[in-house]
C-alpha cells in the first residue's frame, strides 16, 4: 500500500493568467450563450428605456412654462418606468435560471472527472479539499459567467450611450463628468486584485474546513475514544475563521469598489451643478438642458455600478476557476465502456508477472524490484511475508490501481496496459484490507459491483458469504440502511459483504487481500471452504497472514523486501525456505503492506 504521509494537501493553486481564465471562463459559458444572450438583449431593452426617461424629463420642463398640457408627458414617463422594469425582471430571471445551469454543468463535468482520477492522484489530495471544489467553487460561477458579462456587456453599452447623449446635451458638461470618472475609477482598478487574492484564499480555507470535517467523521470512533473531539473541534474552528477573515477582506474591497460608485457620481454632480448653473446663468444652456443633464449623471450610476460589479465578480470568479482548473488537470483514467468480452472470458484468468518494478512516486524508493511470478488459472495462489513485502502492491498493479515502473504485468497473457480498463476490471473481483461498506442499504452495497445481478444470485452470494442469517435478523432485511462506511455492521460482517459483493461480480480472478482477519473461527473455516470452492473453477490471488488460509492454497509466493524469495507449495517451503518456516511456525503470518 502506498506509504504513509502520501495525502499530503493539494498544492495551493496559482492564480492563472488572464487569457486563460478567459479561456476557461467561456468553456462554462459557451453552451449558454443562446440564453445569455437572451438575458442580455432584453436587459438592453429595459437599459434603453431608461435612457428615454431623461429626454421626457427635459421636454416636461421645457412645456412647463407654456400653455402645453404635461398629461401625456406624465403618462410617457410612467409607461417607461413600468415598461423598463418588467423587461428587466425577465431577463434578470432567464439570467439567473441560465447561472444555475452553468453550476449543473461544471458540476456534473468536475464530478465525472474526479471519480475517475488515477488513484495515487487521490492519494496525494485531500479529498475534503476535491469536495468543497465541486461544491463551493462551482457555485461562484454561477455569477461570473452570466451575470457579469451581461453586465460587462450592457453596463458598457449603456454607459456609452449615456455619454454620447450627455455629449451631445453639453461637452463642458460631459468634460467634467468624465474627468471625475476616469479620477475615482483608477483608484478602483487597484482595488480588483486584492479582491481576487482574497476570495482565493478563503475558498483554500472552506476546502480545510471540508478536509478536516471529512478527517474527523472518517474515524469518529477513534476521535470519541480518543477524546480529541475539542483539539478536531479547534482545527476546524481554525479553518472558519481563516475563511472568514478572507471572506470579511474580501468583502471590505468590494465595499470600497462599491461606494465608489457612489462617490464619483456624487462628486460629479458637485461639480457639474457647479458648473452647470454658471453655464446657465451665462446663457450658454438651459435650465431643462441642464436638469436633463443631471438625471443623465443619475442614471449614469446603473452602467458603471454595472461595470464594477463584472469587474469584482470577474476577480471572484477567477480565483474559483483557478481552483477548478487545478482539479480538472489532475491525471484521470481511461474508462470508457467496451464491448462485451468474448466468450474465451469465462476461463478463468491467468497472471504473469515479469520484472516488474515499481515505485509510488518518483521521490520515493522503489516497493517492487524485479517481481517475477506465474499463476495459471484456476486454483488459490496465497502471498505472505513481512510487513513492507509489496503484497499488497501486486493487487493495485493487476488492477491498474497504479502503473508499473518497470516490467510488465500479464492478464491472460496480454499486458494490463493493453485491456481497456472496463474490460479488465470487469473480470476481476477485489476484496480490500479494510473491507468497504458504503453508505446506504445492504442491498446497493451487494449490487454496487454487479448491478444486474437477479434476486436468486443475491441470495445465493447471502448463502455462500453466511450473511443469510445477518440479513434475516436485520429490521429491514437486505432494505436495512448499514450506516456510514457500514458503522452499524460488525467488522466480520463487513468483510462477508465485501466478500459477497466481490463473488456476485462473477470474476474471472477473485483478489482477496486479508479478507478474512476479523472473522470469528466459525465464519472463517466456512469462508474458506467458499473460496476453495471458487478457486476450482476461478483464479484466487490471496494475502493472508493465517496459516489455516495459507496451508490450502495451490501455491504460495513469499515475498521479502520487494523480492519474490520463493515459490511452492506449504510443504516444500517450510523444508526449503527459512523465512516462511519461520513465518510458518509463528502461526500467524504477517500483515500485508
Amino acid at each position: 500500500m502506498p506509504p504513509a504521509g502520501t495525502q499530503d494537501a493539494a498544492e495551493k493553486p496559482e492564480r492563472l493568467p488572464a487569457k486563460e481564465t478567459w479561456r476557461a471562463l467561456y468553456r462554462h459559458f459557451r453552451p449558454h450563450r443562446g440564453a445569455v444572450a437572451l438575458g442580455a438583449f432584453l436587459t438592453l431593452i429595459g437599459s434603453a428605456t431608461g435612457l428615454a426617461q431623461p429626454l421626457a424629463a427635459k421636454s416636461l420642463v421645457d412645456r412647463l412654462g407654456g400653455d402645453d398640457s404635461i398629461a401625456g408627458i406624465l403618462l410617457l414617463l410612467t409607461a417607461l418606468v413600468v415598461i423598463g422594469t418588467a423587461i428587466e425582471s425577465v431577463g434578470a430571471y432567464v439570467l439567473e435560471r441560465t447561472a444555475e445551469s452553468v453550476v449543473l454543468a461544471a458540476r456534473r463535468t468536475l464530478i465525472g472527472r474526479l471519480l475517475r482520477l488515477r488513484l495515487g492522484e487521490v492519494e496525494r489530495t485531500q479529498p475534503g479539499d476535491l469536495m468543497s471544489r465541486v461544491t463551493s467553487d462551482t457555485t461562484l460561477l454561477r455569477a461570473v459567467t452570466t451575470q457579469s458579462v451581461v453586465s460587462a456587456a450592457s453596463g458598457g453599452l449603456t454607459f456609452i450611450a449615456t455619454i454620447v447623449m450627455m455629449g451631445l446635451m453639453d461637452p463642458v458638461l460631459l468634460g467634467v463628468t468624465l474627468g471625475v470618472i476616469v479620477l475615482i475609477g483608477g483608484a478602483v482598478s487597484l482595488v480588483m486584485p486584492k479582491i481576487a487574492r482574497a476570495t482565493q484564499r478563503a475558498q483554500e480555507a472552506v476546502g480545510t474546513i471540508s478536509t478536516a470535517l471529512e478527517r474527523a467523521f472518517g474515524a469518529f470512533r477513534t476521535l470519541k475514544a480518543s477524546g480529541a473531539e475539542q483539539r478536531e473541534s479547534a482545527a476546524v474552528e481554525a479553518a472558519a475563521q481563516e475563511a472568514w477573515r478572507h471572506g470579511v477582506r474580501s468583502a471590505k474591497w468590494q465595499s470600497v469598489a462599491w461606494s465608489s460608485v457612489g462617490l464619483a457620481v456624487q462628486v460629479s454632480f458637485l461639480a457639474v451643478l457647479g458648473i452647470g448653473g454658471a453655464r446657465v446663468a451665462s446663457g450658454a444652456i438651459s435650465v431643462s438642458t441642464l436638469v436633463a443633464f443631471l438625471l443623465f449623471l443619475f442614471y449614469l450610476i446603473d452602467p458603471v455600478s454595472r461595470l464594477v460589479e463584472a469587474a469584482s465578480q470577474y476577480q471572484v470568479g477567477s480565483a474559483a476557476i483557478a481552483r477548478i482548473v487545478q482539479a480538472e488537470r489532475l491525471e484521470t483514467e481511461q474508462t470508457e465502456q467496451t464491448e462485451k468480452p468474448a466468450p474465451t472470458a469465462d476461463r478463468p484468468a491467468s497472471v504473469v508477472f515479469d520484472g516488474v518494478t515499481f515505485r509510488y512516486r518518483d521521490d520515493l524508493p522503489y516497493v517492487h524490484h524485479g517481481v517475477t511470478f506465474d499463476v495459471p488459472g484456476p486454483g488459490m495462489t496465497a502471498f505472505v511475508g513481512p510487513s513492507g513485502a509489496g503484497k499488497t502492491t501486486v493487487f493495485g498493479l493487476i488492477e491498474r490501481f497504479y502503473e508499473v515502473t518497470g516490467g510488465r504485468v500479464l492478464v491472460d497473457g496480454k499486458d494490463v496496459r493493453e485491456w481497456p480498463l472496463a474490460a479488465l476490471r470487469a473480470a476481476i473481483g477485489y476484496v480490500e484490507q479494510d473491507a468497504p461498506v458504503l453508505a446506504g442499504t445492504l442491498r446497493e452495497n451487494l449490487l454496487f459491483a454487479a448491478p444486474d445481478a437477479t434476486d436468486a444470485e443475491v441470495q445465493d452470494v447471502l448463502v455462500r458469504a453466511r450473511l443469510d442469517a445477518v440479513v434475516e435478523r436485520l429490521p429491514e432485511g437486505l432494505d436495512t440502511v448499514v450506516g456510514h462506511r457500514g458503522s452499524k455492521l460488525s467488522g466480520g460482517e463487513r468483510q462477508r459483504v465485501a466478500i459477497a459483493r466481490a463473488l456476485l461480480r462473477k470474476p474471472r480472478l477473485l483478489l482477496l487481500d486479508e479478507a478474512t482477519s476479523q472473522l470469528d473461527a466459525v465464519n472463517e473455516l466456512a469462508l474458506r471452504d467458499v473460496v476453495a470452492e471458487v478457486s476450482r473453477e476461478v483464479t484466487v490471488l490471496v494475502v493472508a497472514h493465517r496459516l489455516s488460509t495459507v496451508t490450502l492454497a495451490d501455491r504460495i509466493v513469499v515475498m521479502d523486501a520487494g523480492k519474490v524469495r520463493a515459490v511452492g507449495t506449504h510443504a516444500e517451503l517450510v523444508a526449503a525456505d527459512p523465512l516462511y518456516g519461520e513465518l510458518a511456525a509463528t502461526q500467524f503470518l504477517a500483515t500485508s503492506a
